[in-house]
């Protein structure tokens, strides 16, 4: 499969195409929320993607929201040891530059396609195929990986 293509057929879109409208904010001027996930976090570590580097490019002006179930997920990971316990830290680091949001979901998956779902993100961030899958069929779009270390918009 090429590097850009999707298991469930779906495209994901380059940065500057039409799409790019649905992430303008609201009417009042506002910025579109995007939720991060984990793997999204961990990124940086894992693909070598600078994560905050690449929304900029993709979205211009954003705000990033971490739910805490997320934050749990990174404070358990970085306990243990090897690259996936510094990736882990790298992600609690990067965490903090996010606004904490809590949700009523005990497991950060089904708290990232709740936010998603309700509108309370306008997208998720993402490198994990099954969750992208989740928040597609949600309706929310992804922005996840598209090549090695590029960040692309799937929509649903």
């Amino acid at each position: 499969m090429a590097d850009d293509a999707r298991a469930d057929g779906r495209k994901p879109t380059a940065a500057g195409d039409a799409h790019a409208e649905r992430f303008s904010g609201d009417e009042t001027g506002g910025v579109p929320v995007v939720a991060l996930d984990a793997s999204a976090l961990m990124a940086p570590v894992e693909a070598d993607l600078r994560l905050f580097e690449e929304l900029d490019r993709l979205l211009g002006g954003y705000e990033t929201v971490v739910p805490a179930t997320v934050t749990a997920e990174l404070d358990g990971l970085q306990r243990g040891n090897g690259a996936e316990a510094t990736a882990a830290s790298v992600g609690a680091d990067l965490a903090t530059r996010a606004e904490p949001v809590e949700t009523d979901e005990s497991y950060a998956d089904d708290a990232l396609v709740a936010l998603a779902a309700a509108g309370r993100a306008d997208a998720v961030v993402t490198v994990d195929g099954p969750l992208a899958t989740r928040v597609l069929d949600a309706g929310a779009p992804v922005i996840g990986l598209r090549g090695r270390n590029t960040l692309a918009i799937t929509e649903p």
